[in-house]
């Protein structure tokens, strides 16, 4: 699937990976290839990325995530690696 971070200043992330765990406002979740849509809201938190060239961590300052066909964005307030 693909995944996008945007954040208001820049994109921080653009790429395919296999699974994404993202700090949900009620808990965190895990969307994995083939996921039903979904939208929902994201508290400041690590979201960790698992892809071909193995685990990446983006420490982001809330926002929101969609998932829509194998494409996932999420709008950050802020994000780093």
């Amino acid at each position: 699937m693909h995944l996008e971070i945007i954040t208001p200043d820049r994109k921080v992330f653009a790429g395919d990976v296999t699974s994404a765990r993202f700090p949900g406002a009620d808990g965190s979740f895990e969307v994995l290839n083939n996921h039903a849509p979904l939208i929902a809201a994201l508290r400041a938190g690590d979201v960790t990325l698992t892809g071909p060239a193995g685990r990446d961590t983006f420490r982001i300052e809330g926002g929101v995530v969609e998932v829509l066909r194998n494409n996932v964005i999420v709008l950050a307030e802020g994000a780093s690696a």
